[in-house]
């Protein structure tokens, strides 16, 4: 029988404790998951890529199904590349449903094989996004329970202010 594998793509830009959750709980849905960092030109991260891979590798490290990786181009064409047949999305508000309904549409008329897969993110990460992580550290704000703590600890090289 054929493993179900989804891809959880994103910037990670750093990891939240929301994606950890959405992380740990595609695991119970999936055979494995396939973590995909995705260049996105448009944005400028704080963390090189070679960063989020190593943070993701250590907050990921007990699980035994999971892969970190990165990739350019339609996540889609990831997933046929990786034999995957899912796309985990993550949704926290009903202000990410009009942006991520558009991407699933859209993935599914560039590839119908690929699906994707909607979990919410758990009450209490719902408010928090890598942006407004990195937007309260950089003002000195206490993001330690929003975020694993290697990546608080690599929050706080970055933010010296950072409480």
């Amino acid at each position: 029988m054929k493993k179900k594998i989804a891809i959880y793509p994103g910037s990670f830009d750093p990891p939240t404790n929301g994606h950890l959750d959405i992380i740990e709980r595609g695991l119970q849905l999936f055979d494995g998951v396939i973590v995909s960092i995705m260049n996105n030109p448009a944005k400028q991260s704080l963390f090189t890529l070679e960063e989020r891979m190593e943070l993701l590798r250590e907050i990921t490290k007990t699980f035994s199904n999971i892969e970190i990786d990165s990739s350019d181009g339609l996540v889609v064409d990831y997933a046929v590349k990786r034999n995957a047949h899912a796309i985990l999305r993550g949704m926290r508000a009903v202000s990410d449903f009009e942006f991520e309904f558009q991407m699933a549409l859209m993935n599914r008329r560039l590839n119908r094989d690929i699906q994707t897969v909607f979990l919410m993110t758990g009450l209490r990460w719902i408010f928090i996004s890598s942006s407004i992580i990195k937007e309260a550290a950089r003002f000195g704000g206490d993001v330690s329970d929003m975020v694993p703590l290697v990546v608080y600890r690599k929050l706080k090289e970055k933010f010296p202010l950072m409480k």
